[in-house]
């Protein structure tokens, strides 16, 4: 489908991914009007009109009907449970029969992220080098599985559980008990109501994003993101405390290997299964003794990765954008900028277990008046009086250029410590373990 002079975009979703995204599109001169479901979001509000019309799974047809509307001929869909939901099918369906593009799979396609026990038996039949595991409904096969193993096992939630439903313990104890907590105490709701219970593996933890149109793949610059809370990869699992691009960890020969024994595959699988994917494929590797392996598969940009790649990408995101969704991209050049990338979320007080919501914000301005800077807002609100708010767990992402990582490090520290609000939590060694400024 050739591409308009000017393209009406409707954008989903209301994270710091979101509002990245909402950024390098309005930066593109082929953009007609900016349309967001969560203008909620001071960050995307700035950048997009808002859907007048309620946004939900339930009465996903009056957000079609405003797609129709108001000519929104791309719908870009960031998170992941809309595309679980099956959103993007439901999307791509105009009234006259035609398709509206999606950038994002449709529900067969997400089923990679949203079921570990499907994308697991798809990596088993596409032959893709990943770490061995079992599935459990109940229990107590789950328990006396492990009750027989010396080795211990990671413990995961099959279904989606943002970024948490994963468990490393120490011992097999902790590993029933984490077992216990996800499938009798359902800790993660019915995202644990099955288990994979999964070789543990090490190695450096990397991120693979490609794009994929149905036919081609555009391999994106690889990324290295922290998801542990505390510094040193310690304390509980979170959506992701920081990301740095490109990741220097992966060198061009690992790049093409995981390229040719992971993506390839599994692009092909799809094929077989009749699932046109056109959208991100994430592949978290664990770059292993024996090779690559991949650890989970997502179906859309991970937060925080988002944010460095497309501060990087000088390309116009749109275009990139409608040439995924349209089945293109072999007809179009992608040119990032030479610069590294460092992004250090900020988080909320009690995050990830109980993060506390409405505490000021303050001296973004000043944060982005350091040179490289970019804040996107995450969990963030204006308050009745008019001021900014915490309002979730993950508040903000300082992303910051830099003409070396360790610039981009201290640019980005740089900003951090200049925003202020109570219980702020923020790890201190991202994208490198040599200590930085610290918050004032």
């Amino acid at each position: 489908m050739q591409m308009p002079q000017k393209v009406n975009v409707l954008l989903v979703g209301g994270g710091a991914r979101e509002h990245a995204l909402a950024a390098a599109i309005a930066r593109s001169p082929k953009l007609g009007t900016l349309y967001a479901t969560h203008t909620s979001n001071p960050g995307i509000a700035e950048l997009a009109k808002p859907v007048d019309v309620p946004v939900s799974s339930k009465e996903l047809y009056r957000l079609a009907q405003f797609c129709d509307k108001h000519q929104v001929e791309l719908v870009v869909i960031g998170p992941e449970d809309p595309l679980a939901e099956g959103w993007g099918d439901t999307l791509r369906k105009k009234p006259d029969g035609t398709q509206r593009l999606v950038f994002g799979p449709g529900a067969r396609g997400a089923q990679l992220e949203a079921d570990k026990a499907y994308a697991k038996q798809m990596m088993r039949a596409a032959s893709v080098p990943t770490a061995e595991g079992k599935v459990f409904q109940k229990f107590e096969q789950a328990e006396e599985f492990l009750k027989t193993r010396d080795e211990v096992f990671v413990i995961k939630a099959t279904g989606l559980a943002k970024g948490k439903g994963v468990i490393v313990p120490k011992t097999n104890q902790e590993a029933i008990a984490a077992a216990k907590d996800m499938l009798v105490n359902r800790s993660f709701g019915d995202a644990g109501k099955s288990i994979l219970v999964e070789e543990k593996i090490s190695g450096t933890e990397v991120s693979v994003l490609a794009l994929l149109d149905g036919h081609n793949i555009l391999v994106l610059p690889p990324c290295q993101d922290h998801k542990r809370l505390l510094n040193n990869d310690e304390g509980p699992n979170t959506g992701g405390m920081g990301a740095f691009c490109p990741a220097d960890t992966i060198s061009d020969q690992v790049m093409q290997q995981i390229e040719s024994e992971v993506l390839v595959p599994i692009a092909d699988a799809l094929r077989r299964d009749e699932i046109e994917f056109r959208g991100v494929l994430y592949a978290g590797i664990m770059l292993t003794p024996g090779g690559p392996k991949v650890l989970e598969f997502n179906v859309r940009f991970g937060d925080p990765e988002c944010q460095p790649l497309m501060t990087r990408l000088q390309s116009d995101a749109l275009e990139l954008l409608w040439a995924t969704a349209a089945g293109t991209l072999d007809q179009i050049d992608v040119q990032y900028s030479p610069q590294s990338c460092v992004c250090v979320v900020l988080a909320a007080k009690g995050y990830p277990d109980a993060p506390v919501s409405g505490s000021s914000i303050t001296g973004i301005e000043d944060a982005e008046e350091v040179e490289g800077v970019s804040v996107f807002h995450a969990g963030t609100k204006m308050n009745d009086d008019g001021d900014l708010v915490t309002n979730g767990g993950r508040v903000l992402s300082v992303t910051a250029l830099g003409d070396t990582m360790e610039q981009a490090r201290q640019r980005a520290y740089e900003a951090a410590g200049k925003i202020h609000f109570a219980g702020m939590q923020m790890r201190t060694d991202i994208a490198k373990d040599a200590p930085v400024p610290s918050p004032s």
